[in-house]
């Protein structure tokens, strides 16, 4: 831990763009599940540490000899065949250009399958209107969060950018919270869309907390793929990309190609904004 806290700064964010670009553009492999034997050895080993640790799956891992034991709702570890020794922590790919997060890229499955068992009538969703979707980001928000709302004022700009906006409800207050109860009533209101851009525009809606409203289910699917605050966005492919992007960025990051006049008038506006 001290050798990378000595790091420094600049040379740790030009590594950490390096991986996250790196990891989005590798395809996924499919993970070879580790053999009977190697299996039994293992969770033979964990039970007698750790009796009530739940394994989800144990495959091998890209280094021989390690292998991947991802722990239900938690890390993934790095153990030998026998179970006795393991490490906690992503595993890297030296690969030509920069790191590889091997472990990031096997997460990212995982939140892809979680995230596609949403419906669309359980999220709030801003759709462009002219065009068909060329992407779409489900957004784990808070309304009484200021880069959330800084956000929502771009949502007509990344529809525009051919984006779809997909809201799932994460009050960082908790359930039961004040910021619950607001962000509750814009899911019970029948006009979803205006009472959530009223809340975004710190405007006041009636309070309405229906039963059954996906508030706290969208709050427990947050923590499960790893939401540590909002905005978090998560791509159809399972990406995290957490904290505010403004629209170009957001597109770039999404791979979509934008006209070049849609690009310097949003550039023009992005300055302004700044001044």
């Amino acid at each position: 831990m001290k050798l990378f806290a000595s790091l420094p700064v600049l040379t740790a964010a030009l590594l950490m763009l390096a991986v996250s670009s790196l990891s989005v553009a590798q395809a996924q492999a499919v993970p070879a599940i580790a053999p009977a034997e190697v299996q039994s050895a293992i969770k033979a080993s964990f039970k007698a540490s750790r009796p009530g640790l739940n394994l989800q799956s144990i495959n091998a891992s890209e280094i021989s000899g390690l292998y991947a034991v991802q722990v239900a709702n938690g890390p993934v570890l790095y153990t030998t065949a026998d179970g006795k020794y393991f490490v906690l922590g992503d595993l890297y790919q030296a690969a030509p250009g920069g790191f590889i997060n091997l472990a990031e890229r096997a997460r990212e499955g995982g939140r892809a399958e979680l995230m596609a068992t949403l419906k669309p009538e359980d999220m709030i969703i801003f759709a462009p209107a002219d065009q068909p979707a060329k992407a779409a980001i489900m957004v784990f928000t808070d309304v009484d969060c200021f880069y959330c709302q800084k956000l929502h004022q771009e949502v007509p700009d990344l529809n525009r950018l051919g984006i779809e906006v997909r809201y799932l409800a994460y009050p960082r207050a908790g359930i039961g919270s004040n910021s619950y109860k607001k962000i509750a009533s814009a899911w019970c209101a029948d006009d979803k869309q205006a009472a959530m851009t009223k809340l975004k525009n710190r405007q006041r809606i009636p309070t309405n907390v229906c039963p059954g409203n996906p508030v706290e289910a969208h709050f427990k699917l947050g923590q499960r793929v790893g939401v540590s605050g909002t905005p978090a966005m998560v791509t159809t492919e399972g990406r995290l990309m957490p904290g505010y992007m403004p629209a170009l960025q957001l597109a770039s990051a999404l791979g979509i190609a934008v006209d070049p006049e849609l690009a310097a008038e949003l550039q023009k506006k992005q300055a302004a904004a700044k001044k």
